[in-house]
């Protein structure tokens, strides 16, 4: 609505001044009576003056008329006009300097051009810029033949010579130059280098009559001639940018305002050049544009109109009449592109309001040029071209190049679409009146759209690319030397092209200082320039004129340095966008709108990119276009500033590469295409997500690999036959002249390098240039170099650093004898010579320096300092000594660190990533990385690597995640694995150190690292006799107690085979389960201490998930581990030496809650990962394969007894049914039995073979074990008596019945127990036997038999001699347990045998024994009462003990109990049913040597128990901590001089003067002193930081202060802290309370203060300062240098912000948080409110001191309210006791608020209203519990609130939840903006995440 008023008036105003014009121009007057202005005319007398009005001026012939301006003054000048020019004419009467100020535009120059011409001046111009010296006003040093001389420049030329000095842009010129004009302009006097000085005219005079002419010659005093003036132009400052003027500079100029035409005046102008045009056209748009400029929109600070460019598109449509208005006022003020959003509607309301706006979205139909034909005219290349719009045709004369025009030129080609099409018209219509500049995103066509422009017009171009260092030198002039050391000046390309008529391409204007385009105003809009020689260049036809008036010739003209700009010159620009907002990239300033047309190149639309892309890539698969195109326009289109930004990563230029390799290699897969082009390894955290998310969104998906891979071939590379292969690619190598630039490096080839290799191997093919992007110390050089080696190809090599400038990356410049010698740079040589460039460190050097290489990949071109120019091979250039032709083999490898955090080096990536072919280069994998460390340290053990690979592994993690601030790189790893090779005696801790002790001193760092490093097995800081392994206590000796013998005793069943029949195994399925994967955050457990304890991590179970059961691999330490939960059934699968968790949701499957006597059997062998899970009541047996969720159910019997079964069990009572088993003792071995209790048959099941057989038994079966594969133990249900089933021959089944009976030795005590106990179920039997050695130390006798291990609850142990393979009689030999009181009860005269007879379905109290025969062991949990008092301290049980694991090695006679610590969590209170058990802890074997136990909690541990093993594990974690036996050296220690032992803590003396005290103990504040309170220091009472460097006393020294002493400082502290407390109202009360919330977050402080940090550090770096006396040479002045100037260095310094440049603003953050009844309802549930509460706190904590960079606030919503201020930018809690109140307030506000949720509200009310106050960046956060279905939130209409406004980034924590209410609603928000934190020490990370997504758009 402002818009449309302000336009409404400013329309009134305009027909107002319309009927005013009508009646002047009708001859009335609109006022009647009203005073009417004379008008004023210029006027030549016959006395030789001219007069304007009143005021006249005598005329004078000039003495050089070549240097008075010509063709400035036109008929009928404006009234306005002439008003200036009397003015100046009267300043000039008055010998008084001028100064015209006003807005930016060439009337200020042509007013002041045009008075020169009128009053015949001559003059001298300068145009200032930034770079303008006192040399370029004054005098400048030559040198010729040898001698040093100095030339007059403008400034003294003008005031000798009695001209007129025009000095145009008085703002840009620093501030101590313009003051050496100070005294010139106020007594006309100046001191000169050359040692003359010039004087007032009438002082001389005054001199002369008393002097003579000799005498003032050699007093060398020169003249200044009364007619020398000064006319200065610039624009006022501070409304624009640049310097203010100098008071005393200011005050010796008279100012006149020069505003733009009045409307009158420039209506008649426009009428004059549109006379074919509609009546209203001109006045509607002259209207438009001065409404635009009108004091009524000043408040929204519009820049400028270019009002006086208005002629320009006049001419246009005046050639086409019917083209569209507002497309032209487009052309001139490109609202869209650099406006914000408000200013844009204000503009659209104006083109409304005067009937201008056709469309408002701004797409109006495109003109088309129907054909150019060449012409003659007057000598200058002119063509017709006949333009298409709307249906008609029209012929426009355009200015034509010098050569032939080329439409369909070779070596580029150009593929037609209609929106290039309409712009190639608009280049066309503007290039027939003006220069044009082109805005687009970068690699959207600009370069080949310029390029077709050109070959159509026939045009030759000169690239110049534009850098920020670049200085007007650099564009128009560079200085030199000729062979015999004369300095000369060198033309640059664009005054090449002025004097060719060519088109200076100016690539790069958004990066080029706007002071440095300033020498270009004069030559864009009058065609004329004075350059830096003297030299003039004139429009061509003033030069005609000026050769007429003056009959010179040519040849006269030019020794005069007056050359002609030929008329077919012009100069093209391109740019990309500017950010909106920014208050550093908008460069789109008023003054640089009144250069060009403008032209905005928008991205193609689908269909147009399709249609380039497949005649560009004719053999594109279409449907992989067609996703590639869809994804990429859903990116450019969205409304999400980080999508937009991932777009640029997808320009044209990058679809054409993608379809070209897709094409070349259609086995890649185009998900993988896009990531590398869009780098997404290095995108922060929430931009990579936005692109997955895209990509799945669109159906992108990872291609699967090739099931027909020759894996070795595709992971092995070979040099054969002189062809290079790397995976499936091959190139034939090179036969270079000069090996000795092939490299040749020491490589250890490994699987990704590979991959990388062979990537880039395919890039190389197509002939792309490379950029290889990766963190420090992953191998970049390595493999470039690598690489390189093996095609054979030479290579030069140029780093890049911070202080490389465009010189120095192209040419090295020397002085040999006088003489400036350029050398070419590595640059240049590998050009020539076809070589490959190796720029190193590319994001070290500025960007606006390494952008030169743009031109140089893009096009092959490249203007060298020295003159001369690298062409692209075949390129349409004359070959010469100044011409370099590309060498086809030319190739650039660019290397650079990841861009953004941590290394904030520039973003080369961002600058000029689309024209290279990206690659990541990674840290390797773990995998990949332990192969090359093999190769480095053949020696060091595997164990010792893989322990370095996770930990490293790990600390990069850290360091992507911001947790660390150092990326920790492989280079580190490969110099310790070195040193480790080369000294194996020193041990790990001691040797990583070498890496870490960067660290030490940075303790939040050091802990985190250490921490990592533990957490991998690494004991750095161990102490060697922390040794904590359990106690061992002696076994009583083994007793025979039992015989088995195998008879009957009158049984009629000695020996039967039993039945056999072969079933079918049915199956079926697989059903795919799916599987779900956690992260496995394995912990070493001998990192401070050595213990029986490997490792440990948790699995995540949920509150009311109770574990069953646990298995594991038998013969290895490294195989799977299974954990079976119930409530619901779950499996839980991982490796204990892998990354993941799989886990598998069994609920489908086994629905319900409660327990379920389910069984598991591990498979081993080839189906290793796969388990078998049997469901005891009703015999369902599934086969589950754990890595990919394939589920089969297994059938025994038939589908008609299986309904026979399932009818059977129904009819029967639940009491009555006998439960199935499962013996899965073999499972290992793929063997398995099925039985039902009392049943008489055996199920047989061969996993691997898909085998199956049942054996009909003569009896009713109780139990059953599997010894070995060939004999089975069973026991009889009702009379206990036992069988063993064995194997006849290797062919038939185990189907041979042998009878057992058991007796008591004669030997055997009379009192002594058999083994077993009636009421026992725990009995276990082992697969495998003791070792001889092993089994003869258990039973005391030297002995060699089979044996088995036997153990039940009422033995620690015993050994089967004989058993299972002898007949003969089986002696068993028992380790006695001594009875407690409940066995002497209920376990008496019970034999071993009758142990089998409980059935194992019952819910046990104790778990079965683990046996471990491979270390003869025994293992099994124990309640702690069971343990000796000698275990524990004091003899108690600790509250944190679950249990005691009992170790019984029956070799060595020990037994040891290692204590269990407690589960974590409880869950009794959920599940009332697992009070039944006793059973907190499952444990299950592990490898023969270990076991692995599983709490209630889901902790898993590891445990190693072999004694052997142990010992061996012993020594290796003494040789990682590397401890010695000897002293290595001798140290002597130094005593401190300070007595220790009589110190008397105190404060200390207060130095007024805050200077830094070293020791002495009497400052307050000091350091490394004694009792007073100081940094580094011993005995003071409490730290007191002066701001001053740190001493440190040494520890030693510290620990030497009494007791007493230290005891009077904590008193002294303690009374300080109080006194403190006290200060800010705090009680000792609050004070604890807030230590509590804030030691909880203290780390998590720091990792956002680094955070913060870095965000920052980026700003702090000084910049080049130049021109200055002193400091380091600068190579652009080399010359001057000769030359003997002073001011020829160069030094690094802070710069000052350019005056008038936007203030740098604030990054303002709000934080929501949720105070709402729910967080105090749940609090107690998750502890949702203590988060809210410790994320303010943090939030507080952490941005105290950074205010002025981050101003934040935090509000609450509640029921109440949506907006509570909690703390205000305007008053940020400034102590502890202030952030208390704050974090109380909140606790206290969601206790009694009242209930509701205004979530909604209070986040789009922040978003609404944060933007109020300007601020660099708007971030909104919003901490809330994810309850919003309680209240009838939609996740959409959230999402639609945080993406309401683009200005503002806005995300959404939710920190609590109700199961997995927070995932569900951050699924379906917009990409990027949800994030789940359950715990608070995740929030820094995320905010991390949040902070580094907005780099991507950094404004």
């Amino acid at each position: 609505m402002l818009g449309l008023r302000i336009a409404s008036m400013s329309a009134e105003k305009s027909l107002r001044r319309l009927r005013h014009l009508r009646g002047v121009l009708a001859g009335g007057s609109s006022l009647s009576g009203g005073r009417i202005s004379p008008v004023l005319r210029a006027c030549y007398s016959s006395d030789g003056k001219v007069s304007i009005g009143d005021v006249s001026r005598t005329l004078k012939a000039p003495a050089n008329p070549e240097l008075v301006p010509i063709k400035h003054l036109s008929d009928g000048l404006p009234q306005s006009v002439m008003r200036h020019l009397r003015w100046i004419m009267q300043k000039d009467a008055l010998g008084q300097d001028v100064f015209l100020i006003g807005p930016p535009g060439p009337l200020r120059r042509a007013i002041a051009m045009q008075y020169l011409e009128l009053t015949k001046r001559e003059v001298e111009y300068l145009a200032l810029t930034r770079d303008t010296t006192e040399s370029d006003l004054k005098q400048r040093r030559e040198i010729k033949d040898g001698t040093a001389f100095y030339i007059d420049q403008c400034a003294v030329r003008a005031a000798t010579q009695g001209r007129i000095l025009v000095i145009e842009g008085v703002e840009k010129a620093e501030r101590n130059v313009l003051p050496v004009l100070n005294n010139l302009l106020e007594n006309r006097e100046m001191q000169l280098e050359d040692g003359r000085f010039l004087v007032a005219a009438d002082r001389y005079d005054k001199l002369l009559k008393d002097h003579s002419q000799e005498e003032l010659d050699a007093w060398k005093l020169v003249r200044v001639s009364e007619d020398f003036r000064v006319i200065a132009l610039g624009l006022p400052v501070p409304r624009y940018r640049g310097n203010p003027l100098d008071p005393p500079l200011r005050s010796r100029f008279q100012a006149r305002d020069i505003n733009p035409l009045p409307f009158k005046d420039h209506l008649e102008l426009l009428n004059a050049l549109g006379s074919s045009l509609a009546s209203d056209k001109v006045p509607q748009m002259l209207s438009f544009a001065t409404a635009l400029r009108s004091q009524e929109l000043a408040t929204l600070s519009l820049p400028d109109f270019p009002i006086d460019n208005l002629a320009s598109i006049v001419k246009i449509m005046d050639s086409v009449p019917n083209m569209s208005a507002q497309k032209l006022l487009y052309h001139l003020y490109p609202y869209s592109v650099f406006l914000p959003k408000e200013a844009r509607s204000v503009v659209l309301d104006a083109l409304r309001r005067f009937e201008l706006l056709e469309a408002k979205d701004g797409n109006l139909p495109n003109q088309r040029a129907v054909s150019v034909q060449p012409t003659n005219h007057n000598d200058a290349p002119m063509a017709t071209v006949t333009v298409g719009s709307k249906g008609e045709s029209f012929q426009v004369q355009v200015p034509a190049g010098t050569t032939e025009p080329r439409p369909h030129h070779e070596h580029q080609r150009f593929i037609t679409t209609p929106s290039h099409e309409g712009v190639l018209a608009d280049l066309l219509l503007s290039h027939s009146v003006q220069d044009f500049c082109i805005i687009g995103p970068k690699g959207c066509g600009k370069s080949v759209l310029t390029r077709k422009f050109a070959d159509i017009m026939g045009y030759k171009m000169e690239p110049v690319m534009l850098y920020q260092d670049m200085t007007s030198r650099d564009l128009l002039q560079q200085r030199g030397t000729l062979p015999n050391g004369d300095t000369t000046w060198r033309l640059a390309p664009l005054i090449t092209a002025a004097l060719e008529g060519s088109i200076a391409l100016l690539d790069g204007l958004h990066r080029v200082n706007p002071s440095t385009l300033a020498v270009l105003h004069r030559l864009v809009h009058d065609r004329e320039i004075s350059l830096f020689d003297g030299t003039r260049l004139l429009r061509n036809d003033r030069y005609q004129a000026l050769k007429e008036q003056s009959g010179l010739t040519d040849e006269q003209m030019q020794e005069r340095f007056i050359f002609p700009i030929h008329p077919s010159f012009r100069i093209v620009a391109l740019a990309e966008p500017p950010v909106i907002g920014s208050s550093t990239q908008q460069w789109l300033n008023p003054e640089l709108l009144t250069l060009f047309l403008y032209h905005h190149l928008r991205p193609l639309s689908m269909a147009e990119e399709m249609d380039v892309i497949q005649g560009m890539v004719p053999n594109t698969n279409l449907a992989t276009l067609e996703s590639l195109l869809k994804l990429t326009h859903l990116l450019r289109n969205s409304g999400d500033t980080t999508l937009q930004s991932l777009s640029s990563s997808l320009s044209t230029r990058n679809l054409l590469r993608i379809a070209r390799r897709l094409s070349s290699y259609p086995e890649e897969g185009l998900h993988e295409a896009i990531n590398k082009a869009c780098l997404s390894r290095f995108l922060p955290a929430l931009a990579r997500q936005a692109l997955d998310k895209a990509l799945k969104d669109n159906g992108i998906e990872p291609q699967l690999a090739a099931e027909d891979v020759d894996i070795e071939r595709a992971l092995s590379c070979e040099v054969k036959n002189g062809k290079l292969r790397i995976g499936d690619t091959e190139m034939a190598v090179f036969n270079p002249d000069n090996m000795m630039m092939v490299p040749d490096t020491l490589f250890y080839d490994n699987v990704q390098h590979l991959n990388i290799m062979a990537a880039m191997l395919k890039d190389f093919i197509l002939g792309e240039h490379l950029l290889l992007v990766g963190n420090q110390g992953v191998g970049k050089n390595k493999i470039v170099d690598r690489f390189l080696h093996l095609l054979n190809k030479p290579r030069q090599y140029i780093q890049l650093h911070r202080d490389t400038t465009v010189q120095s990356l192209t040419l090295q410049p020397n002085v040999q004898d006088g003489i400036i010698i350029y050398e070419d740079s590595p640059l240049v040589r590998a050009v020539k010579q076809g070589q490959v460039l190796i720029i190193d460190e590319a994001d070290k050097a500025p960007t606006n320096v390494t952008c030169i290489l743009k031109s140089l990949v893009e096009s092959g071109e490249m203007v060298l300092a020295d003159g001369r120019k690298i062409v692209a091979e075949g390129a349409l250039a004359s070959s010469t000594e100044n011409t370099i032709f590309t060498h086809p083999d030319f190739r650039m490898i660019v290397l650079a660190n990841r861009p953004g955090f941590p290394f904030l080096g520039n973003d080369f990536f961002g600058a000029l990533g689309d024209i290279f072919s990206c690659h990541a280069v990674d840290n390797p994998s773990m995998e990949s990385e332990m192969t090359m460390l093999r190769r480095y340290g053949p020696d060091v053990p595997e164990t010792t690597l893989r322990k370095l690979v996770s930990a490293f592994s790990e600390l990069r993690e850290m360091a992507d995640q911001g947790l660390i601030t150092y990326p920790y790189s492989t280079r580190e790893v490969v110099n310790m694995v070195k040193h480790l090779q080369k000294f194996p005696q020193e041990g790990l801790a001691s040797v990583v150190n070498n890496v870490f002790d960067f660290d030490v001193y940075n303790k939040e760092m050091r802990e985190q690292v250490i921490q990592a490093l533990h957490k991998h097995g690494i004991p750095v800081g161990a102490d060697p006799g922390n040794v904590q392994l359990a106690k061992e206590f002696p076994l009583p000796a083994a007793q025979l107690t039992s015989q088995w013998h195998f008879g009957s005793q009158g049984s009629s069943h000695r020996k039967m085979l039993c039945p056999v029949e072969e079933r079918k195994l049915r199956v079926k399925g697989p059903v795919q389960l799916g599987v779900r994967e956690f992260p496995l955050e394995r912990v070493e457990a001998r990192s401070l201490g050595f213990s029986e304890l490997v490792a440990s991590w948790q699995i995540p179970l949920s509150e009311t998930t109770r574990v069953c059961d646990v298995v594991a691999s038998k013969y290895s330490t490294v195989g799977p581990i299974h954990v079976l939960t119930s409530n619901p059934i779950c499996l839980y699968s991982m490796k204990p030496h892998g990354k993941t968790i799989r886990f598998l949701d069994l609920y489908d499957i086994f629905p319900g809650l409660g327990p379920k006597p389910i069984a598991i059997a591990a498979l081993g062998e080839q189906l290793a990962g796969h388990v078998l899970l049997h469901e005891q009541i009703n015999n369902n047996i599934l086969l589950i394969n754990t890595s990919n969720g394939a589920t089969s159910r297994l059938y025994l019997t038939s589908p008609l007894e299986t309904a026979k079964d399932i009818i059977g069990r129904r009819l029967t009572s639940s009491s009555e049914v006998k439960g199935h088993r499962m013996c899965g003792d073999l499972a290992d071995k793929h063997l398995v039995v099925f039985y039902q209790e009392e049943g008489d048959r055996l199920d047989v099941v061969d996993l691997l073979n898909g085998n199956a057989y049942s054996l009909q038994l003569p009896f009713h079966l109780d139990t059953m074990f599997m010894p070995s594969p060939d004999n089975w133990l069973l026991t009889e249900a009702k009379t206990q008596k036992k069988f063993l089933l064995s194997r006849l021959s290797p062919d038939s089944p185990v189907n041979q019945l042998s009878s057992i009976f058991e007796t008591k030795p004669t030997s055997a005590a009379t009192d002594s127990d058999s083994f077993g106990t009636s009421d026992d179920s725990s009995l276990v039997i082992s697969s495998e036997g003791l070792t001889s050695s092993d089994l003869s130390a258990a039973v005391g006798q030297t002995i060699d038999s089979p044996n088995r291990v036997l153990a039940d609850k009422s033995n620690y142990g015993a050994v089967a001699v004989g058993f299972p393979e002898l007949t003969s009689t089986i002696d068993v030999y028992t380790v006695p347990r001594g009875p407690t009181p409940a066995d002497e009860e209920s376990h008496k005269g019970d034999t071993f045998l009758n142990a089998m007879k409980i059935s194992r379905s019952k819910v046990e109290t104790e778990a079965p024994a683990s046996l471990l025969p491979e270390v003869s062991q025994v293992a099994r949990i124990v309640p702690s009462q069971r343990a000796p008092e000698e275990v524990f301290p004091d003899g108690k049980v600790p509250p944190n003990v679950a249990g005691c694991i009992e170790v019984a090695d029956l070799a060595r006679h020990k037994v040891k109990y290692i204590p269990v610590p407690s589960p974590s969590l409880s869950v009794q209170g959920y599940m009332p049913w697992a009070s039944t058990s006793s059973q907190k802890v499952a444990m299950a074997t592990s490898g023969g040597s270990h076991v692995v136990t599983v709490d209630t909690s889901g902790m898993v541990r590891v445990w190693e128990t072999g004694s052997y093993q142990l010992g061996k594990s012993l020594d290796e974690w003494y040789k990682l901590i590397g401890r010695e036996d000897r002293h290595l050296q001798i140290t002597t220690e130094k005593e401190t001089t300070q007595d220790l032992q009589n110190i008397t803590p105190k404060h200390g003396k207060v130095d007024p003067t805050s200077q830094p005290h070293v020791g002495g103990g009497t400052w307050a504040g000091g350091s490394g002193g004694v009792g007073t309170a100081g940094m580094g220091g011993a005995g003071g009472p409490y730290r007191l930081d002066g701001g001053h460097d740190v001493t440190q006393v040494t520890q030693v020294q510290k620990d030497m202060v009494p007791p007493e002493v230290l005891l009077a400082a904590r008193e002294m502290a303690q009374k300080a802290f109080k006194d403190r407390l006290k200060e800010i109202q705090m009680s000792e009360f609050d004070a604890e309370m807030y230590e509590r919330f804030s030691s909880g977050v203290r780390r998590q402080v720091t990792s956002l203060r680094v955070v913060l940090d870095s965000l920052q550090a980026k700003g702090k770096e000084r910049q080049w300062m130049k021109h200055q006396t002193a400091g380091d040479l600068d190579e652009a002045k080399l010359i001057e240098g000769l030359t003997g100037e002073r001011a020829i260095y160069k030094r690094r310094g802070e710069q000052d912000p350019e005056l008038g440049s936007p203030q740098l603003k604030p990054k303002r953050l709000r934080l929501i948080v949720d105070v709402s009844g729910s967080m105090y309802r749940f609090n107690g549930y998750d502890g949702r409110l203590e988060r809210v509460m410790e994320s303010a706190l943090m939030l507080m904590e952490a941005f105290e001191g950074y205010e002025k960079k981050f101003a934040y606030e935090i509000y609450g919503h509640s029921g109440d309210d949506y907006e509570t201020p909690f703390v205000l930018s305007k008053k940020l809690p400034s102590n502890n006791k202030e952030r208390l109140d704050v974090i109380k307030t909140m606790n206290a506000h969601a206790q009694f608020c009242m209930s509701g949720d205004n979530t909604l509200e209070a986040t789009k009310h922040a978003i609404e209203t944060i933007t109020k106050d300007e601020g660099d960046e708007y971030f909104v956060i919003v901490l809330s519990d994810a309850n919003f279905d309680r209240y009838g939130i939609s996740p959409a209409l959230f999402g639609r609130t945080l993406t309401a406004d683009e200005e503002v980034n806005a995300y959404a924590i939710f920190i609590g939840s109700l199961g997995n209410q927070a995932d569900v609603l951050v699924r379906n928000l917009p990409a990027g903006r949800g994030f789940v934190c359950l715990d608070t020490k995740n929030i820094p990370q995320i905010l991390q995440q949040i902070f580094t997504s907005t780099l991507l758009s950094t404004r």
